[in-house]
């Protein structure tokens, strides 16, 4: 744990006397004179899955065209500050601590949770940095999360399916129900669910009044042309070709987005068709080798609900050779729910248990749902680098290691091998 991260636990106040609201944020907001509608755009990316990689395109696509971005997501991989990109680059740590110094004053009055200090200061430091436009992640749920005490000029849900159920809710419904939470009267929105849409979110967005565009009915992408086209215009997109579908719909929400805005942040159609910047989504469906190219594949994903392993399992179904997966996950999750969708492909499964926080779940636990489940070879490991050194030894260049299973396990590769190799 860095220091930053460090310092703003021990500011929060004890996460088991919280609640889900936004009076503290409202309360605290109030007093460090934040205002609910920023001085700069903003647009409000909430979801299950893709939050990530939409905000990436986001930020590829203005920041082509000449803007000043600032975007902030969540959780961070390696480093606390990278929660929040000025230009592209994490935010200084200097100012991380000068922002976390103003809010320090209200610790005695207010008791902020982590994610609330963090939105707190992240929101002083792109103010100060008098950014064109703020790109806001939803860290969980939608309605009562922290980000949700701001104003958007554009709201994106990008999927909705199972996860936080113990916050948001048992099933889909209302889980969509919170992640509307995000739209506001008049203010366009963008949903990804294009083909299984949730009803909660349609009524939501009916209820409201809020101009809804689907992926699938109101702007789409053709992966076999790379060709986006939605409001009556048409686009080709270059480069990153992403093997996951699923990043393809990010990429179209990103764009959709941008025309909405194209009022208020007008992007020309050679910074939306032209990348000259590279997206970075470390952890997300990466297919590396950085050992050399006559070693196997190490595939990386953050992946971590079933929907998203589903989505991962995509990937590795056209793939060749045996695969190892290396597995680790939060006790919170849907952990049957998730492993299921890869039993099929993985031949051996190796779990391990996160050591950086008390929610993770036993390696013994993973184990037992796996057996239960059906998985015939299951494996304990001590730590990851242990496990990789040793199927480097075992698998040829036509095999995969899949790391896949929390950012918690992710964190634990070597940084450059995931930025490096970004599309």
């Amino acid at each position: 744990m860095d220091a930053l991260s460090d310092r703003v636990i021990r500011m929060a106040g004890p996460p088991e006397h919280m609640v889900l609201g936004l009076e503290r944020m409202r309360a605290a907001m109030q007093e460090l004179g934040i205002p609910e509608r920023l001085p700069m755009p903003v647009i409000m990316v909430g979801g299950t899955n893709g939050k990530g990689s939409t905000v990436a395109c986001l930020e590829i696509f203005y920041r082509q065209a000449g803007y000043r971005v600032a975007a902030y997501t969540s959780p961070h991989i390696w480093a606390f500050n990278e929660r929040l990109r000025l230009d592209g680059l994490p935010a200084p740590a200097r100012a991380w601590a000068d922002a976390l110094d103003a809010i320090a004053t209200l610790a005695g009055s207010i008791a902020l949770t982590y994610f609330e200090i963090t939105t707190l200061a992240a929101v002083k430091i792109l103010c100060a940095a008098q950014v064109d436009l703020a790109i806001l992640e939803v860290g969980l749920g939608g309605r009562l999360d922290a980000v949700n005490a701001f104003t958007p000029d554009c709201s994106i849900i990008t999927t909705v399916d199972l996860d936080h159920q113990v916050w948001l809710g048992t099933d889909r419904l209302s889980i969509g129900r919170e992640k509307a939470g995000i739209f506001r009267p008049d203010v366009p929105a963008l949903y990804g669910d294009g083909e299984n849409p949730c009803a909660t979110v349609l009524e939501s967005a009916a209820h409201k009044q809020v101009p809804l565009y689907i992926l699938g009915r109101d702007f789409d992408f053709d992966v076999q042309t790379r060709r986006w086209q939605g409001f009556g215009q048409e686009l080709p997109m270059p480069v990153p070709l992403w093997a996951v579908a699923a990043q393809w719909h990010n990429l179209a929400l990103a764009l959709a987005a941008v025309r909405v805005l194209q009022k208020k942040l007008p992007v020309p159609d050679a910074a939306l068709s032209h990348w000259q910047l590279r997206a970075v989504l470390p952890g997300r469906a990466q297919e590396l080798r950085p050992w050399g190219p006559n070693t196997p594949r190490l595939i990386v994903d953050v992946a971590h609900n079933p929907q998203a392993v589903e989505q991962l399992a995509g990937l590795l179904a056209g793939q060749k050779g045996r695969c190892h997966a290396i597995v680790a996950m939060l006790a919170d999750k849907d952990i049957p729910g998730t492993l299921k969708n890869l039993l099929e492909r993985v031949e051996v499964w190796h779990v391990l248990e996160i050591t950086d926080t008390p929610r993770a779940a036993r390696a013994a636990h993973l184990a037992d749902c796996l057996r239960e489940l059906g998985a015939e070879r299951v494996e304990f490991g001590t730590n990851l680098q242990g496990v990789v050194q040793t199927l480097l030894s075992q698998l040829s260049a036509d095999d995969m290691i899949l790391c896949f299973g929390s950012f918690h396990l992710v964190n634990q590769l070597p940084r450059h091998w995931l930025e490096e190799s970004s599309p």
